[in-house]
């Protein structure tokens, strides 16, 4: 079991518009689980996030129209707790200096 210090945010990325199914565009949540969210413990937060990445992977794959992606993608958001985190490359070749730092 991991210890839970810092309260699960909301998934809610700003597109509150509903699909033909009653999903958020958005975060992919119900009805219910958006106005729920509140009283929601952490356990109940995480299943319902688990339960939005599913969704999301269906849509996608069903290839509709327009997918959550590119909706978000036009226009201009922050990116989604839905969303698996960005690579960020680091080059070898730095033109940092740390010859002031000491050990």
């Amino acid at each position: 079991m991991q210890l839970d210090f810092f309260d699960i945010p909301s998934p809610c990325v700003g597109i509150c518009q509903s699909d033909e199914k009653g999903y958020c565009l958005g975060c992919m949540r119900t009805r219910d689980e958006r106005q729920g969210w509140g009283s929601f413990d952490n356990d109940d937060k995480q299943k319902v996030i688990k339960r939005c990445i599913q969704r999301r992977k269906r849509k996608l794959g069903q290839g509709k129209s327009k997918t959550v992606e590119q909706q978000s993608n036009e226009i201009d958001l922050q990116p989604s707790l839905l969303d698996p985190p960005e690579k960020t490359q680091t080059s070898k070749d730095s033109d940092l200096d740390f010859s002031e730092f000491e050990l």
